[in-house]
């Protein structure tokens, strides 16, 4: 812990205890006597912190400020995750605001972020214009929609609903019990008991169309039984009964792929011969096949001998697509 972390720290600890013990600090900061000291006087003596002994109760305290100086801890600077974390929530907060609808309810929040990145950057507009996050292949959400399925989740109503299936293109309607909402590669899902299906799913909010609460109460899962029927996550996370794929990636994209995360639980090892073994767990193989994909010739699948066929049949069907040789009709239009 360098020594602008430590004084935050003992600000803090003062600010939620009320008044700690000087053993406590030693302790909570793991420095010597002799520092810690240091760290007092420096904020007492050029930080102008009304830092007082407390004998009745044994420890330090803030006690009134004397005339003078006002004390203010100087402009902090957070570490990477933190301020991606920040840069990150005040970009979703401004997404969500698309139509105007949430100004008022998250309008106040902006300026709540904009005050801390200030504060401990030195300004929000600037840091916002030297740190840059670019979200790819968004799929936009109403802000009436979004607003309005936030809302049965709190008050755990159900919603009724139109809802398009991608994958065989149709149109239907449901009525839900929503249960969580999760963010998910710049798309959100909400994770609900389906009345027509009478089973767990998991369904894309910008699918939803002429979405409306209804009064009806939501019908409960807790949210273990939510984990175990959907898993950590979405895509190659989703599901029970899951497998394992085995993975082995050339010695040139283990450079990149080292340091990727695919799922919590991942397993892997550097071979011998330079290349890199991936170990995922998966349930459904579809975005899992799309991730393995775009890492051309440098990725095998070693197994399962299901996923290793699949892979081999997109192979081909994208040969027989590209390489097919032209149609009587394109030679005559030519």
């Amino acid at each position: 812990m360098n020594p602008i972390e430590r004084i935050y720290r003992i600000d803090q600890l003062i600010h939620q205890r009320g008044c700690v013990r000087f053993d406590d600090l030693l302790s909570e900061l793991e420095i010597s006597r002799a520092t810690l000291k240091r760290d007092l006087q420096l904020l007492r003596d050029r930080l102008n912190a009304p830092i007082v002994f407390d004998r009745d109760r044994g420890g330090y305290r803030f006690g009134h400020a004397n005339a003078g100086p006002q004390y203010e801890l100087p402009g902090l600077w957070f570490n990477d995750r933190e301020v991606l974390a920040l840069l990150t929530m005040h970009r979703m907060l401004q997404d969500l605001d698309g139509g105007g609808l949430l100004g008022p309810h998250v309008q106040p929040l902006i300026e709540r972020l904009d005050s801390l990145l200030g504060s401990a950057t030195g300004g929000a507009t600037e840091l916002r214009r030297r740190v840059r996050i670019m979200g790819a292949l968004k799929r936009p959400v109403s802000p009436e929609s979004f607003e309005l399925i936030g809302h049965a989740l709190v008050e755990r109503k159900r919603l009724d609903l139109m809802y398009f299936t991608r994958s065989r293109g149709e149109t239907s309607q449901r009525q839900l019990s929503p249960q969580r909402l999760v963010h998910y590669r710049n798309t959100w899902y909400l994770d609900a008991w389906c009345h027509r299906s009478h089973s767990l799913r998991v369904f894309a909010l910008d699918a939803m169309e002429r979405v409306r609460m209804i009064d009806k109460p939501a019908q409960d899962i807790s949210l273990d039984d939510v984990e175990r029927a959907l898993g950590e996550g979405y895509g190659i996370y989703r599901g029970r009964g899951q497998h394992w794929a085995i993975l082995r990636f050339s010695e040139n994209a283990a450079r990149w792929v080292r340091a990727e995360v695919w799922h919590p639980r991942q397993r892997a090892r550097v071979l011998d011969d330079g290349r890199y073994e991936l170990r995922v767990p998966y349930a459904n193989s579809a975005e899992l096949e799309m991730d393995i994909l775009r890492h051309g010739e440098h990725v095998e699948v070693v197994g399962p001998l299901a996923l290793r066929a699949a892979i081999s049949e997109r192979l081909k069907a994208a040969a027989q697509h590209y390489f097919r040789e032209p149609s009587d009709e394109s030679d005559s239009a030519q």
